[in-house]
């Protein structure tokens, strides 16, 4: 793990609903510009615990610290401006949009002109959009969306829509890049791409990614850390190999087929 203070800290996270227990006091750290995979099986609390960091769900208790500021309290919408950039497993795009205006939509915490020069078309406004334009441009490019710019996002096949809602995360200049499943509906070759991709951003836009998977060769590949949660708690963190050779962890996956899918991808 990288020196100096974690750009994320949870710490004993708790978050209840109603009398069920979906987080069960989960703390950890996650080190600047590293990629962490966060694993588990279905209702081991993944998704739970990137509502919370995102703030989409309120915890319950503990608090989560993300570039030396606590988000306990800190609304959904100051999350884009503090840093936090986030996909989703459902792709949440405005599908009659264009991609290049579904991606802009993520730059709009960027603007600093304020209503009155953007009613009265002060140059501060126009410098803004040129900004804008320019680092979309980037992204198309970088994200080979180029050639479907101005085409409705809804048309498009699901993996290229997962790059276009990567694109509009990115647009935002996040800090922390919270990834649901990006792998989820594609191939062996898309999955190639993508493990690829993130190594290719994670430099230039100086990111720190938190990755929530079940494609278990993309997670050991692309992560430095490796945490895994079942019902709602830690059962390990650390490098991939540490992980994979956990025996919670390959209890938590049904003993021997989860650890020879382990011992695969670390081969791959």
């Amino acid at each position: 793990m990288n020196g100096g203070q974690p750009v994320l800290s949870v710490r004993g996270v708790v978050m209840r609903f109603g009398g069920v227990v979906a987080l069960a006091g989960v703390s950890f750290d996650v080190a600047r510009n590293q990629i962490c995979g966060l694993i588990g099986p279905n209702g081991s609390g993944k998704t739970t615990l990137f509502n919370c960091i995102s703030g989409i769900y309120r915890y319950s208790d503990g608090d989560i610290v993300f570039d030396g500021s606590s988000l306990t309290g800190q609304p959904r919408h100051r999350m884009a401006a503090l840093g936090i950039g986030r996909t989703f497993q459902n792709v949440a795009l405005f599908r009659s949009l264009s991609v290049r205006e579904n991606i802009l939509v993520g730059a709009h915490h960027l603007g600093r002109s304020g209503f009155i020069a953007n009613a009265l078309r002060l140059p501060a406004v126009r410098a803004e959009e040129l900004t804008a334009a320019r680092r979309l441009d980037e992204l198309l490019e970088l994200l080979d969306l180029a050639e479907v710019a101005d085409t409705a996002a809804g048309s498009l096949p699901f993996p290229t829509q997962k790059r276009v809602e990567m694109a509009r995360a990115l647009i935002g200049e996040p800090k922390l890049l919270l990834l649901d499943e990006p792998a989820g509906g594609l191939n062996h070759g898309e999955v190639d791409d993508l493990a690829e991709l993130l190594e290719r951003i994670r430099g230039p836009f100086n990111l720190t990614i938190l990755l929530v998977e079940h494609h278990m060769s993309l997670v050991m590949r692309v992560s430095e850390q490796v945490i895994a949660l079942e019902f709602g708690r830690k059962i390990a963190d650390g490098t991939p190999d540490e992980v994979r050779r956990e025996p919670e962890v390959i209890r938590a996956y049904l003993g021997e087929t989860a650890e020879e899918e382990a011992h695969h991808a670390g081969a791959a």
